[in-house]
């Protein structure tokens, strides 16, 4: 399949010639729909109270719904205008807003079956980045990722990776080849380093960069230039010029060890699903992951619970286990929430998948417009497009009524190895 557009490499940087207009918790974006907020949630860690607090957010300013995110955020859509002040007070309150310079930069994923130092290293480095007047320079784009070492969330494209669990810990910048070594308890401090050692790049270079991969050559970030900055600051570090960087992929609906993984279809619930959710969560381990893939992690809820468990997180139309059709079907928000759309993606997929059957060799994308937002990363997925005209699947117009078995075929045929 041709690669995309919006998922070609760049082969100039970017020179942006406005600020970063990314939608925050006190920034909304005005949609088609009303106003959206995005609620930066670091690591995806949210306590059971916290959980509750947006699904009431979403019922008393929303349209009682909540989308997770491909960074693991929440967003709340239809919100009315003039919403801003009680949203903020309501988000405060359950500690998911820190000072207003620091809400958009909290773009933080993290291995969702990390064990306690990931979540420890989370948390220290939402502190130290919400402690730091320099980092209030980032775009809301930047994205931080700690690996615990499998994987899964390097593999995201990140600005800055910490990969690893042990004593020892690598640093990388951006997709370099190699990285630096450090102390695993200097990794959250090394990471602010990271993103303040770009900010000084991206000035120097004056294309008001938003990201490493959008640095010019010669102001690219270098490693043993960052080492020397770790030194300064009393971190000590071993560069190393190349790493065989692993990969593994995102969890699936299941259990995984001690944990759940929960599936909402199309990465979409409406309040009383996310409040069962919830439910489930505070009979287990009291805490929810929410992953960059869209589902949610509840440590502590492999073994069905007293309340109903498993069966009523299914019962809410929620996915616990493998082999649905859900697991590998994606879309962007469509109508009505888009002007750009050309379709109303999400119902015409859940249409569709249920006459597709269990899951597939191939992930499929439904995307409203040849802009394709949210994407997967990649060439190894099925790319269908609403245009004026109706549906192009890779690039063929497929009528409406055909779409179920030729999204079957398209799905079935197994990717070449090096995808």
């Amino acid at each position: 399949m041709p690669q995309p557009p919006s998922a070609a490499s760049r082969d100039k940087p970017a020179i942006r010639d406005r600020g970063d207009a990314c939608p925050g918790a006190l920034r909304l974006h005005a949609a088609d729909d009303g106003y959206l907020a995005r609620v930066r949630i670091p690591g995806g860690l949210l306590t059971t109270a916290q959980a509750t607090v947006l699904g009431l957010a979403a019922d008393r300013f929303g349209d009682g719904h909540l989308e997770l995110t491909s960074r693991g955020n929440v967003q709340l859509r239809g919100l009315a205008d003039g919403c801003g002040a009680g949203l903020a007070e309501l988000l405060d309150g359950a500690g998911l807003l820190p000072a207003p310079g620091h809400e958009r930069v909290r773009n933080v994923v993290a291995s969702p079956l990390g064990g306690p130092r990931v979540v420890r290293r989370v948390r220290e480095l939402d502190r130290l980045l919400c402690g730091s007047a320099r980092a209030t320079g980032l775009s809301g784009r930047f994205l931080f990722a700690l690996d615990d070492g499998r994987g899964d969330v390097a593999a995201l494209d990140p600005d800055v990776t910490v990969l690893g669990s042990g004593d020892r810990v690598l640093v990388r910048l951006g997709a370099a080849a190699g990285a630096v070594e450090v102390a695993a308890g200097d990794a959250p401090r090394a990471a602010l380093l990271a993103a303040e050692y770009f900010l000084d790049a991206a000035d120097a270079a004056g294309t008001r960069a938003w990201r490493v991969a959008e640095l010019p050559d010669g102001h690219a970030l270098d490693g043993g230039e960052f080492a020397l900055r770790l030194a300064a600051a009393g971190i000590g570090a071993d560069r190393l010029p190349e790493v065989a960087w692993p990969h593994a992929r995102p969890p699936r609906p299941g259990v995984h060890g001690d944990a759940l993984c929960v599936l909402p279809p199309l990465g979409r619930l409406g309040s009383a699903q996310w409040r069962v959710l919830a439910e489930a969560a505070d009979a287990a381990d009291g805490e929810l992951r929410v992953t960059p893939w869209r589902s949610v992690v509840l440590p502590g809820a492999a073994a069905p619970g007293p309340a109903g468990g498993h069966a009523a997180l299914e019962a809410a139309g929620l996915v616990t286990g493998p082999g649905g059709p859900w697991q590998t079907v994606t879309a962007c928000t469509g109508r009505p929430g888009c002007a750009k759309s050309l379709a109303d993606v999400r119902a015409d997929a859940r249409a569709v998948v249920q006459e597709t059957g269990t899951a597939a060799a191939l992930p499929v994308h439904w995307s409203g417009c040849a802009r394709r937002c949210g994407h997967p990363r990649g060439t190894a997925w099925v790319d269908l497009v609403a245009t004026p005209d109706g549906y192009e699947l890779d690039g063929r117009p497929t009528p409406f009524a055909d779409l179920a078995a030729a999204l079957t075929a398209a799905r079935t045929t197994t990717p070449p190895a090096s995808q």
